[in-house]
Order: C-alpha cells, then sequence, then structure tokens
C-alpha cells in the first residue's frame, strides 16, 4: 500500500477527460444520447425514466440503459428512488446558486494556477481556443450552438489545462455540464431578451487578462462571466413571481 502512494501523480485520480471520440460500447452510446437530451432539456427535470419505454428509443437492452443511467447517477444528473426507478434530477435556483459558487470556486483557482504555471505551449493553446470561440461568436444570434458550445466548452478547458490537478478538472468537468444545463433552460424560458450581456466581450476580457499573466484580473473577470447566467435566472424568476422551471 504505501508503495501504491508513492506512484507518480498521473498514476492516481479520475481518468484525465478526452476530447469525447465515438463511443466504444453501447452503453457509452446510450449515456451520451441521455446525457445530452437531459442537457438540452428534450428530457424535462423530474420526469420519470422508464427503462421499458427508454430502451427501444435509444436502441439498447435493459440492462444497458440501467448501466448508462447508473453513469448519469454518478453525474448527478439522474436520481435513482429505490424500487420506484429513475427521473432526471431536479432544477432549482438554491442548486443553481450552489453550482454557481463551487464552481467558481474551483475554476477561479484553477486559472490562477495555470496562469502562474503555463508555460509557452499552454499560452500558444489558449490563443488558439480563444480564435476558435471568436469565430463561432461571430455569428450572433444566428450562430450554430452546438458549435459554439463545443468552442466555449473547449475555451474553459484550455484555459485551466497548466494546472494539473485530475481532481479540478473532473471536478469541473460535471460542474460545467450542470451550468450548460442551466444555460439551455435560460434559453427555453426566453430569460436572456432585455438583459444586457456581450459574451464574446466577456470571453475577451477572460482571455486578455490571462495572456498578460494578470491572474487577479482573469479571475474577477472569470467569476462574473459564470456568475452571469445564474444573475439570470434569479432575476426572470424573481420577475414571474414563480420558481425556476424547465419549459
Amino acid at each position: 500500500m504505501l508503495q501504491d502512494l508513492l506512484q507518480p501523480p498521473h498514476a492516481a485520480g479520475p481518468a484525465p477527460r478526452s476530447d469525447e471520440p465515438e463511443p466504444r460500447t453501447l452503453t457509452e452510446r446510450a449515456y451520451r444520447a441521455l446525457r445530452h437530451h437531459i442537457v438540452c432539456g428534450d428530457l424535462q427535470p423530474g420526469q420519470r425514466l422508464r427503462v421499458e419505454h427508454l430502451k427501444d428509443h435509444y436502441g439498447v437492452g435493459a440492462g444497458t440503459l440501467r448501466e448508462a443511467l447508473a453513469l448519469l447517477v454518478s453525474d448527478a444528473l439522474v436520481t435513482v428512488e429505490g424500487q420506484r426507478g429513475y427521473r432526471v434530477s431536479a432544477v432549482s435556483l438554491d442548486d443553481l446558486r450552489d453550482l454557481t459558487d463551487t464552481r467558481v470556486r474551483l475554476e477561479t483557482e484553477a486559472l490562477r494556477q495555470s496562469i502562474r504555471l503555463g508555460d509557452a505551449a499552454w499560452e500558444a493553446s489558449v490563443r488558439g481556443a480563444f480564435a476558435q470561440l471568436s469565430a463561432a461568436e461571430e455569428g450572433g444570434a444566428g450562430r450554430d450552438p452546438d458549435q459554439w458550445e463545443r468552442a466555449n466548452r473547449h475555451f474553459h478547458e484550455t484555459l485551466i489545462a497548466g494546472h494539473s490537478s485530475p481532481w479540478t478538472r473532473h471536478l469541473l468537468d460535471i460542474l460545467y455540464r450542470h451550468g450548460e444545463r442551466y444555460r439551455h433552460i435560460a434559453i427555453r424560458i426566453g430569460a436572456t431578451p432585455g438583459f444586457d450581456r456581450d459574451v464574446h466581450a466577456e470571453h475577451e476580457g477572460i482571455f486578455l487578462a490571462a495572456m498578460a499573466r494578470q491572474e487577479a484580473r482573469a479571475a474577477l473577470a472569470l467569476e462574473a462571466h459564470i456568475r452571469l447566467t445564474c444573475d439570470i435566472l434569479t432575476r426572470h424568476a424573481t420577475e414571474a413571481g414563480r420558481p425556476l422551471r424547465a419549459a
């Protein structure tokens, strides 16, 4: 056991997340499809997930679908109710605030560490990711949402890539997915119109501060950027006078 503790750092902790190549198993394929439909809102918060119905829709057996649902339980996107089966995890402003606070703590510290430790290769990768994101944002309201989401995720992951903590990246991967879910909810309920937001300017502010190695400024810009979805949905729910709903 002592020998295990002396292994190199990369031998422990969660496996590094890849850029998600094509799924290699039926379970992985079903897991990704279900995850996408939950995050995008096609499967609604609180919706019952009946294995006997979903297995045909996703083209897998009941056992394979249960394995995929178990993975989603570990991601906190699905809850299991003993003998009553599975449900899509609920949404609420309290959950969003907790999610946002946790992500801010982890991601801003990871960005600070990346700015301190990042080498020329890290800097070049951030520049490339920002250029890719800028191209995806050029279309404005008519942009491809899936292309933008991929570029946005890549930009955020690249920013913290100089911080060699597999656990931080693993936890942020889960938190980012939940944040993406709330962004889709904001779009679906029309919470964004009338709220003055220039997402590209937000990204540019983070990028310029990071490239200038101004870690405090970069961290503040990143925090404001992360918190804005929570602020938008809180304002919308307050003005509507009702709890957060997905549709």
